[in-house]
């Protein structure tokens, strides 16, 4: 893969066996320099935990934020499957360029949520609601009478992350808008629900190994995520990788 091109994008439907492949070539970008992204991760988490921390606004501007350095960390994949190195800049790129359409990108998905979040509350019991925002505990009858809403939230809730899940990489390597990439990263995601429900079992399980030895192995698991993201996104979208 060359610059950043503004070329048409199409997305295909790959096999589900998919999902074990991009795990282990995400593994390899990782172990191509492993103490970059380690001390990138520990960056990240050194902004992002302190600003998340701050009430109300920390949650806004770290949801925000998000899809900006999901971006830098995706050319930092870029500059690897390049044969290039893996820089701490890197984390930064999504800040010099698209960062309003990466920015636009986590509004969309934090203000979906808020309404999906407002159309379960509202069809709550008011009872049910005061009870849930003093902390108190509900009786079984009232327990189970916001499954129902919890459930459809968690469907509606589904569509968000398909087009939420690509948007970053689209817009970092390839310039499209908000909008577009979302819509790209749905339809995508919709081509190939078989391999992302297998991936999303495959790696539910790593991050569980992963926590085991004092929660030490996410610091292997979370690169990984990164680098298998931009992994699929190579195959799912035939991306033209260089040539060795």
């Amino acid at each position: 893969m060359t610059g950043t091109t503004n070329a048409p994008l199409e997305s295909r439907q790959v096999s589900a066996g998919q999902a074990w492949a991009w795990i282990v070539s995400g593994f390899e970008l990782f172990k191509a320099n492993p103490v970059m992204w380690i001390v990138i991760l520990l960056i990240y988490l050194a902004i992002i935990i302190p600003i998340s921390l701050v009430p109300v606004l920390g949650s806004v501007v770290s949801t925000l934020l998000a899809p900006v350095f999901a971006a830098g960390m995706m050319w930092g994949c870029k500059a690897l499957a390049n044969k290039q190195d893996l820089l701490i800049n890197h984390l930064f790129e999504g800040f010099k360029k698209n960062t309003a359409q990466l920015v636009a990108v986590g509004g969309i998905y934090m203000l979906s949520l808020l309404v999906i979040m407002v159309m379960v509350v509202l069809s709550l019991n008011k009872e049910v609601v005061e009870l849930l925002m003093k902390g108190q505990e509900l009786n079984p009858q009232q327990a189970s009478s916001i499954m129902l809403p919890i459930l459809f939230a968690m469907l509606l809730i589904v569509p968000i992350l398909m087009a939420y899940w690509y948007a970053p990489v689209l817009i970092g390597l390839h310039g499209l808008t908000a909008v577009e990439a979302m819509k790209l990263s749905f339809v995508a995601c919709l081509k190939n629900v078989l391999p992302f429900l297998l991936y999303g079992l495959l790696f539910t399980l790593l991050l569980v190994i992963a926590i085991i030895p004092f929660g030490l192995g996410l610091i292997v698991a979370v690169p990984v995520m990164m680098t298998s993201l931009y992994t699929s996104y190579i195959d799912v979208f035939n991306i033209a990788e260089p040539a060795n």
